[in-house]
Formats: C-alpha cells, sequence, structure tokens
C-alpha cells in the first residue's frame, strides 16, 4: 500500500471521526488500540489492514472501506443548474423497516408492494434471513416476500448488521410474544445524540418485557402473565414507541388502550397493517389508539405502504433552494401541510392537484408543483412539532430553504441533541448560519452558495441538506462517504439528475 493511500485513507478516517465528534482516544478504545496508533493511522504513519479499515467504519457507523465489494461512495455535484419536470415520491423508509418488524408477528407469508431499496432495509433484511426467517425480491425487485420460520434463531442473529440500525428496537414488540427469554444488540442508527430507549422499556413493561442491558447487549425475560391493566400512557410521544407499544399489543388477546400516541404518517401506516392481519385498531390518526389484539396470526397479507413525506419534502426543498420549477408526484399531502403553509408564508409559489389515495387505500396524495420565489424568512421559528405540526424530520430542510430567503431565520431542533450542528456544515458552502446552542440555529439568508469538497455529516437529513445545497452552488462539489444518504434513500443521485441535476457517484479506493 503506497504513501499516498495511506494518507487518503488515514484523512477519510479522521474526518469520519471528528463528523462523529470521537476523539481520537475514544476511536482507540472501540478499536482496543491505543491512542497514538490511531494518531499514526490517521497521519497515513501506519500500515493498516483491510480488516482493520472494515472494523473503523463499524466502529464510526461510516462506510471507509467495505470487504468483499467497492469501497465508500462518494458525490461530485455540478452545481447551479436549475431543475424542471416531475418526479415521484417513493414509499416511506420510516413505514417500510416498521412493517418489516410487524412481519415478525405474523406465521403467514407477507408480501410488501414497492418496499424502499435502502441500506436501513436492507440491514433489517441481513437480521432477519439471519434469524431463519426467509425473505426475497419478487416481481423484477419491486416486492418484498416475507416468510418466517416455525422457530426463529436468535442466537444466530447478525449482530454487526443490527447494529447499525435503530430500527432493531422495534423487534421487542414481536419477539415478547415469541419466547420467554432473548437478545437483541444496542440500537444504532445516526448520531444524533443520546436517544434514551427507556420510554420503549416503559410501555413494554406492561405486556411483561424486563429488560436488563449489559455489555452492548439488551437482555429480555417476559412473564407472560402480566397483562396490560388499564391504559398505556407514553412518557414520550415518540414513533417508534408507539410502534413498538402497537407491536406488542397486536398479539395481546384483549384490549389494550395507548395515551398519548403518536399519530404520524408511519405509524398510521402501521396500524393499517395490522388491520390487513385482523388487529382492529380504533382511534387511527389520533393521540388514543385502542387495539383489539389477537393471540395468534397466521394469514397470507399483501400490503402496500404508503409514499414517504420526508423524501417529497426533500425533492420539495431541491426544488427551492435551485430556483426551479419541479412537480413532486405522490407526495402524502396530509402529513405537508404545515410545511406547506409555513413555505406560503415565506412567499413560495406553489400549487397543488386535486387529492388522490394512495395504494393502501386510505393515504391522501397529491402532486405538489414548485416554482421559483423570493423567500422572506418567517416572522415565527422553526420548530417541530408531533404530527400534526411540523415533522420532526423536515426541520434540517428549512436550513437550506432559510438560506435561500431574506432575513434571518431561527431554527429550533429541540427533539434530537447534535442534529442543530451539523446545519453548520452549510457553512462550508457558503452559507451563514450561527450555533446558538445545541439545539438552535440563526441562519441569515440570501446564501451565495459555493461548491467545496466536504465529508457527508453522519445524521441522515442534514446529509441531504448539504447535497441539496452543491446542488445550488456553482461550480464542482464533491460529498465524500454517502453511506448515510444510501440509509434513507433509494438511487437518490440517479432520480435528481432525472430531472436535471449533475451528480456522478464515484468510489477511489
Amino acid at each position: 500500500m503506497t504513501e499516498d493511500y495511506l494518507a487518503r485513507i488515514g484523512k477519510l478516517i479522521r474526518d469520519a471521526r471528528q463528523h462523529r465528534g470521537w476523539t481520537q482516544l475514544q476511536l482507540a478504545e472501540a478499536l482496543n488500540t491505543s491512542q497514538s496508533a490511531v494518531n499514526r493511522i490517521e497521519r497515513g504513519n501506519q500500515n493498516i489492514s483491510l480488516e482493520m479499515i472494515a472494523r473503523i467504519g463499524e466502529a464510526l457507523d461510516s462506510e471507509i472501506v467495505s470487504l468483499g465489494y467497492a469501497g465508500p461512495m462518494h458525490l461530485r455535484v455540478v452545481g447551479g443548474r436549475h431543475l424542471s419536470g416531475s418526479i415521484d415520491v417513493k414509499t416511506s423508509k420510516n413505514a417500510c423497516v416498521a412493517l418489516l418488524c410487524a412481519s415478525l408477528l405474523n406465521s403467514g407469508r407477507t408480501v410488501l408492494r414497492r418496499v424502499a431499496r435502502i441500506e436501513e432495509v436492507y440491514r433489517i433484511l441481513e437480521v432477519l434471513s439471519s434469524i431463519g426467517v426467509r425473505t426475497r425480491w419478487i416481481n423484477d425487485g419491486a416486492d418484498l416476500e416475507i416468510v418466517p420460520p416455525a422457530e426463529l434463531d436468535l442466537d444466530a442473529m447478525d449482530a454487526d448488521a443490527a447494529r447499525r440500525t435503530r430500527s432493531i428496537i422495534m423487534f421487542l414488540g414481536p419477539l415478547l410474544h415469541r419466547m420467554d427469554r432473548f437478545k437483541l444488540p444496542y440500537a444504532g442508527g445516526c448520531d444524533l445524540g443520546t436517544r434514551t430507549v427507556e420510554p420503549h422499556l416503559a410501555a413494554l413493561r406492561r405486556f411483561g418485557l424486563d429488560i436488563t442491558a449489559t455489555e452492548g447487549t439488551y437482555h429480555a425475560v417476559v412473564d407472560s402473565s402480566v397483562r396490560p391493566d388499564r391504559p398505556i400512557v407514553l412518557t414520550e410521544r415518540g414513533d417508534t414507541v408507539t410502534e413498538n407499544a402497537l407491536l406488542a399489543a397486536a398479539r395481546h388477546d384483549g384490549v389494550t388502550v395507548i395515551r398519548n400516541a403518536s399519530s404520524n404518517y408511519m405509524v398510521q401506516d402501521l396500524c393499517f397493517f395490522l388491520e390487513a392481519l385482523g388487529v382492529r385498531v380504533e382511534g387511527v390518526g389520533t393521540t388514543t389508539l385502542t387495539v383489539h389484539g389477537v393471540a395468534e396470526i397466521d394469514r397470507d397479507v399483501d400490503y402496500s405502504p404508503s409514499e414517504d413525506p420526508v423524501e417529497a419534502m426533500s425533492l420539495i426543498a431541491a426544488a427551492v433552494v435551485t430556483s426551479s420549477e419541479l412537480t413532486v408526484r405522490r407526495a402524502p399531502v396530509e402529513f405537508l401541510e404545515i410545511e406547506l403553509a409555513v413555505l406560503e408564508g415565506m412567499g413560495l409559489d406553489y400549487s397543488v392537484s386535486p387529492e388522490y389515495t394512495a395504494d393502501n387505500g386510505r393515504t391522501r396524495l397529491a402532486d405538489v408543483t414548485v416554482r421559483p420565489s423570493k423567500l422572506e424568512a418567517p416572522i415565527d421559528k422553526i420548530h417541530p412539532m408531533p404530527f400534526p405540526g411540523l415533522n420532526i424530520d423536515n426541520v434540517p430542510f428549512f436550513a437550506a430553504i432559510a438560506a435561500s430567503a431574506h432575513g434571518s431565520t431561527l431554527i429550533h431542533d429541540w427533539v434530537y441533541d447534535n442534529r442543530a450542528i451539523y446545519l453548520t456544515d452549510l457553512n462550508r458552502l457558503g452559507g451563514r448560519l450561527q450555533l446558538l446552542d445545541p439545539h438552535r440555529v440563526l441562519v441569515e439568508g440570501p446564501t451565495r452558495w459555493r461548491a467545496a469538497e466536504m465529508m457527508c455529516p453522519p445524521a441522515l437529513r442534514p446529509a441531504v441538506v448539504v447535497l441539496l445545497a452543491m446542488m445550488a452552488a456553482e461550480g464542482t462539489s464533491v460529498l465524500r462517504n454517502v453511506y448515510v444518504i444510501n440509509r434513507g434513500y433509494e438511487e437518490l443521485a440517479e432520480r435528481l439528475n432525472s430531472v436535471g441535476a449533475q451528480i456522478e457517484i464515484f468510489r477511489d479506493i
């Protein structure tokens, strides 16, 4: 391995570590090596094996290089181009991973239509396959078939795949009905600060689940005699917390009332899927869900998850920051109404087609056409709220939008500890964002975007925001190591190219 390659690999490792917010000592402890060894690796002064590179990538949840196939993916973006035409929204990432976890409730065959082909889904499929669930893509890869075994082999679980997705936490609800004792690796996913699982455990204790955590593993013991004897009040109105409670209630042979429940899009899709399994759910779309569970579920089911409102917002933001006229088709408009109202208040020129129904027969869709507009900063701050408020995952897109508007915009991302910090990466591209504290960013606009080469932030939505700013910047930018974008978006670069972007995918190791 040449010194040039060692130096380039060392720089990738250093950038990935710094974006994760780790010190050299923290990385050394994760690798069971010394800080001085990490320092030599980052300076390109130490030979390093492919195995060690792969271990570093796993520790940092960053695809530095991968054994068995080509190295990390990067994007080269020629910016300053206007988008035009129309683009379809893909099915919901968050709904798809919840439905994959929910398939463990069913002893029969589950078919999910138009499942998002994204890394987050692949990680869950790797976990399911490792424990004996048969999964295969059918209909030319458009749909996914899932057939569980009579007995799951949890001891064979692919722990590496499980640790790379926070969605693994949603195995708790289904598994507590299948076995008295089991283990799960700690949940991973985006680097968004401390995200406690205590609300999950508090809800699931009502079904007899007791968890102890040791050495990176949840150890679960289930007392099947424990049954919820009063309404379950969630201590946070979280999406995955609500989904876990629903998954546990689905096979509880009785009536479970869940209060302070999320009514967000992925929760509604899960409720519709449970109804297809024969579980009656009252109050869908509200904060009180009443679940009429069944002890056994064994039926062949065919279900189509709805489109992703966060991806729809990504595409709307792409049109806004590039001053383009673009039609975003199949947008789940009922989950975008607050966002569109805020954009209208900022001066966005857009129109919405008559509504029609998604393939699940329930969700309302529409085509949203965005036109070039002169935007003004909103009077009030941008902040998320549980549905029907502005979606938590849509807040980062307003950083790029606000940077395109005239005036000062305060963004208060109160949910996550670190995500607002990653938004300041836009300053590398000419943005003027001031971090007031870990949750608040002041954005000054308008922005004259400029090209840059930089490492992809380790959080999904801020990473896409950086990509959108690169599309608006004159010149050629490079966004390195975009695994995190592939976690949540299917062929995003190719699809943006189809409406006028110029984004090249390349690998350099």
